[in-house]
């Protein structure tokens, strides 16, 4: 077991997805696809889109007060704001000090990480330390997204995947013996080109020409992703596990990244785990990046999936490259 200063957990957990629905059926008339095509390689039945008004900072308040209302803390209690998000309402300020502001909070530390589909995971990591350090004592971590509009719904390769959406959790000191038990982190820039946004940074900055060429809109090279991300989220899950002194017999839930559904079996099979421990919630919200993992946490604590004592491992992978896992007794 991994010694630790105290043992710092989840709380309380919290998520909100756009009223807005887009099926499948609805992306037949806008593509060339079908919608039995879209189901079968890649899971997804519909996602949620978020409506015009609506941007990342306003699901992810949404799914904040959520989580507070599930810790029974207000938020005056939270000293440190993370989010994860590769679509925040603007470049700067952070989507984190809009939050803030929102929930009225006025002492606390508020930043944005930027770690793609993997986000979330970097996040918790961050303000575990900081807790764990003593210079904090309660985060909210937020997952939102907004991806719908940076994807090209002219490009049936990657505009079938994505959704809307954002997950939430508070965290603070736990009982001893719970909460975080080990993480493990990733990265490998060398693989920054299979994912990315090619436009509106200092590379490509937006003009006439980026537009034109629909550089602004996410690119992602399907296959190469595919084989990677089965590679690398088993082989984080079995790293997060040893830290942690158990095995993959131990674990009552693994709750992935909501990337495709052939990744999450082929994932599941390379650690000898029957898919009835694989949270799989894809086939309603579709890939929501950084908020497919708080989503899909918050839903299982939701229904009832995790139980108090239970061993749930959370793992991600997405541009950067970047991954990783977060082994967890609740």
């Amino acid at each position: 077991m991994v010694n630790k200063l105290m043992s710092v957990g989840i709380a309380g957990t919290g998520f909100y997805v756009p009223k807005k629905v887009i099926t499948n059926s609805d992306l037949e008339k806008m593509i060339n696809t079908t919608a039995e095509w879209i189901r079968v390689r890649t899971g997804v039945k519909q996602r949620r889109i978020a409506d015009d008004h609506e941007a990342t900072s306003d699901l992810a308040v949404k799914a904040a007060r959520k989580a507070l209302e599930d810790a029974r803390i207000s938020p005056l209690e939270i000293d440190l704001i993370i989010v994860a998000t590769l679509s925040p309402d603007y470049l700067f300020p952070s989507t984190a000090c809009l939050v803030q502001n929102k929930l009225g909070i006025r002492d606390a530390w508020a930043f944005d990480i930027e770690a793609a589909c993997a986000g979330f995971i970097y996040a918790l990591s961050v303000a575990e330390a900081f807790i764990n350090s003593g210079t904090r004592k309660t985060a909210i971590v937020i997952g939102a997204e907004v991806f719908s509009r940076i994807v090209d719904w002219n490009d049936r390769n990657t505009c079938i995947l994505m959704g809307d959406g954002a997950g939430a959790v508070v965290l603070r000191e736990v009982e001893n013996g719970k909460g975080i038990l080990s993480t493990h982190l990733g990265a490998d820039g060398s693989g920054a080109d299979l994912l990315k946004q090619p436009a509106c940074g200092s590379r490509l900055p937006a003009a006439e020409e980026t537009v034109r060429q629909r550089l602004h809109y996410f690119k992602m090279e399907g296959n190469e992703v595919f084989k990677i991300a089965v590679r690398i989220m088993s082989k984080s899950v079995i790293t997060a596990l040893r830290k942690a002194g158990l095995s993959n017999k131990e674990i009552n839930l693994i709750i992935p990244h909501q990337a495709n559904t052939r990744i999450l079996k082929a994932m599941a099979k390379k650690l000898f785990l029957p898919m009835e421990k694989v949270m799989v919630n894809i086939d309603k919200y579709g890939n929501t990046s950084a908020a497919s993992v708080p989503i899909a946490l918050a839903e299982a604590v939701k229904t009832g999936r995790i139980k108090e004592g239970d061993i749930v491992v959370l793992v991600a992978f997405g541009a950067g490259l970047t991954w990783g896992s977060s082994v967890i007794r609740y």
